[in-house]
């Protein structure tokens, strides 16, 4: 099967034209060595042939600083895609260019997606794409990636170069008599070597190394061969030449020259309106990047998503209630009494069922979340944060770990985590690191609407701002303390760009809110389920002898068994403190301990504790109907148990990532004391003082 990678800047619309290309037949692709996200997708060509299509990370150059720029360009070098769809914002331009020469330079097949065309016209900017498909030598093909225009085009366009494999000569730049004679040097040195033959172009990686690229000069250093020695030896001598020559780094020159080249071009291709005029885009900024108006404005989009979320999934998740209340019931009644029926009832069915219930809400969490993202709103929350940040000493750069993780609800702090890598200085990495746990995850999403449902019915929505709110406001405070204690130092520069706003195409949204829902159905039916099966297996056993139950019923039985197991012991050993402090009493406390594993496992732990023993399957009820009428459980327990599920220790797979992105197990074992502190220490109060205004 051929492979075409897609490469272009962020915010160019590669997403949307990957979606239109490859529709749901999409996925993670596991690189080994690649840590950074990269989905595949695939396609049909129009005579027929498949086509497996490569969505690399977003990158403004070929020169890596950041991890994804390192995956986008070793795998352009290392799997040699059949062709390099390179998707440029046509209203942009001049900065999107500057990636293609150095995708041209490497000598791999090009075509040219010239999208957002709909803006630039809208703009009054003209392009020539004729014009550029004759300077470049490249196909040009005109889209609008969200709403799936020319995709049939560049299909096309796809098809008729892979199937004619020429040969591609690599794209040769001048710059400048000094830069061009130390190249010349390097790669004659090269090609005689034979260093990397058939794997990079000979041009590209003198002009690598002259750049003094450290990519580039760790890999002919991991050759270990004399004349790789001797050529990284040339490569300086050269470079420290050409400093001396021009009085600037052999890299700045080289760009210089590369953004001279993409002048020339433009200005061949390129009208544009007059400078004065005001794009709907710019208007709009005015007053949504407002500093008074724009963060008020951003409060009330919040609101308004929460509040809507809850409404619209209602009667979605009554459905699915109900669907479990009689599956429970059904499974009740025909399956035989004893431990088996226990297990799939108890264990799996009300463990599962707690958490696939409150679906609804998380697939329209993302398909809001996803319509902030594909209008360019959600850069403008990032916009906006970046005030207070440089106020808490973090980095610009660090919005985006904090949203990634559920700074707007239903994200993951893995792969927020992840994102920190964008960060330079390793003291504002560090605090971003520490800080993002405390963000409201998806997997935390059904805790809030399980106790939302149980105590605070009418303000579903208003809790949810609430807690969204106060993620943000623990996590900047844990960043504050870190960076004034253990992390000091300065924040560094940030600069962020702002996309146009565009309206979202139904297929994208849809696409993003299924790609996400489908993660999270997926984790129930594999670790939550194993997960609940574990946990009823502790709260079953060992079991409680025969002369302590005899003469009880059922459910009082059950209860006695509950109290005796591995589970019970734990959870009576941990009430002695939690009870008194937050109201938590054992099963909370063994729920609390499953959610290490997993933040949903606490509801998931919840629903088989609070149904062991139920006999009358006509009584089943929802888990959070059980929870409002359960002895003990009260507004101010939920309320600490609220503030406790929020802040405490992350999963396991946080916890690892934590270690791995830091180097270390002192930081991933200090995030799990410093969180689980911080929750105590919260909930605790917060149980106390409603207790007291009750």
């Amino acid at each position: 099967m051929k492979v075409v990678a897609l490469a272009g800047n962020p915010n160019s619309g590669k997403t949307s034209i990957f979606n239109a290309i490859t529709g749901a037949r999409q996925h993670v692709a596991n690189y080994p060595g690649i840590t950074v996200e990269i989905k595949e997708g695939e396609t049909t060509l129009p005579g027929g042939d498949r086509l497996r299509v490569v969505d690399l990370p977003g990158t403004y150059s070929l020169t890596p600083y950041s991890p994804d720029e390192v995956a986008a360009r070793d795998f352009l070098l290392e799997k040699h895609p059949d062709a390099v769809v390179h998707v440029v914002d046509a209203v942009n331009l001049e900065r999107n260019l500057y990636l293609t020469t150095q995708l041209l330079e490497l000598g791999v097949p090009v075509i040219l997606a010239l999208n957002m065309v709909d803006i630039a016209e809208a703009r009054g900017i003209g392009i020539d794409d004729e014009e550029l498909s004759t300077l470049l030598g490249v196909p040009v093909v005109r889209t609008v990636g969200n709403r799936a225009k020319g995709i049939p085009d560049l299909l096309a366009t796809l098809e008729r170069v892979i199937s004619t494999g020429a040969e591609w000569t690599p794209l040769e730049i001048s710059y400048g008599a000094a830069c061009d004679k130390a190249l010349s040097t390097l790669q004659e040195m090269v090609e005689k070597s034979g260093l990397l033959k058939g794997m990079i172009p000979s041009r590209w990686l003198a002009l690598k190394l002259l750049e003094q690229d450290s990519h580039t000069i760790e890999r002919v250093k991991r050759l270990g061969t004399p004349d790789s020695r001797r050529i990284l030896e040339t490569a300086s001598a050269l470079a420290d030449r050409v400093f001396r020559e021009m009085n600037d780094e052999t890299e700045g020159v080289i760009a210089d020259h590369r953004y001279g080249f993409v002048a020339g071009v433009v200005k061949r291709v390129k009208t544009s309106p007059a400078l004065n005029r005001v794009y709907i885009s710019d208007r709009i900024d005015r007053v949504l990047t407002n500093t008074l108006a724009g963060p008020a404005i951003m409060a009330l989009v919040l609101l308004g998503l929460f509040q809507f979320t809850f409404f619209i999934s209602g009667t979605p998740i009554s459905w699915l209630e109900s669907f479990f209340a009689w599956l429970h019931s059904a499974l009740w009644n025909h399956l035989p009494s004893g431990l088996l029926r226990s297990m799939v009832v108890n264990g799996m069915v009300d463990g599962v069922g707690g958490v696939v219930g409150f679906v609804p809400i998380i697939m329209f969490m993302f398909f809001f979340i996803a319509i902030l993202e594909d209008t360019g709103y959600m850069a403008r929350i990032a916009f906006l944060m970046d005030r207070i940040f440089r106020k808490f000493g973090l980095h610009g750069n660090s919005i985006v770990p904090f949203i990634v993780s559920g700074g707007i609800t239903g994200g993951c702090a893995v792969p927020g985590i992840m994102a920190a890598r964008t960060l330079r200085d390793p003291k504002e990495r560090f605090a971003t690191i520490l800080s993002v746990p405390f963000m409201n995850c998806g997997a935390k999403l059904p805790i809030y609407a399980l106790l939302t449902a149980a105590f605070f019915p009418a303000r579903k929505g208003l809790v949810l701002f609430g807690m969204t709110l106060l993620s943000w406001i623990f996590a900047m405070l844990s960043a504050k303390i870190l960076r004034s204690t253990v992390l000091k130092g300065e924040s560094t520069s940030f600069v962020l760009e702002l996309p146009p706003y565009r309206l979202p195409s139904l297929r994208s949204l849809v696409i993003h809110m299924w790609e996400r829902t489908w993660l999270y159905l997926k984790k129930a039916g594999t670790v939550i389920l194993l997960a609940s099966i574990l946990i009823w297996s502790l709260m079953t056993f060992p079991r409680a002898p025969v002369e302590n139950i005899e003469g009880l019923p059922e459910n009082q039985a059950a209860q006695v068994h509950l109290a005796g197991s591995f589970a019970g012991k734990i959870g009576r050993f941990l009430e002695r403190a939690t009870l008194p402090l937050m109201g938590f009493d054992w099963k909370v406390d063994v729920a609390l301990i499953g959610g290490f594993a997993a933040k949903e496992i606490v509801v998931s732990t919840l629903g088989t504790a609070y149904s062991m023993g139920e006999v009358d399957a006509e009584e089943s009820a929802s888990l959070s109907e059980r929870l409002a009428r359960e002895k003990g459980w009260n507004p101010a327990m939920a309320v600490a148990l609220l503030l406790f599920t929020m802040l405490y220790m992350p999963c396991v797979a946080t916890v690892a990532v934590i270690k791995r992105e830091t180097g270390s197990w002192k930081w991933a074992g200090f995030s799990i004391l410093y969180t689980t502190a911080v929750a105590t220490v919260t909930a605790t109060a917060a149980y106390q003082l409603v207790r007291l205004l009750a």
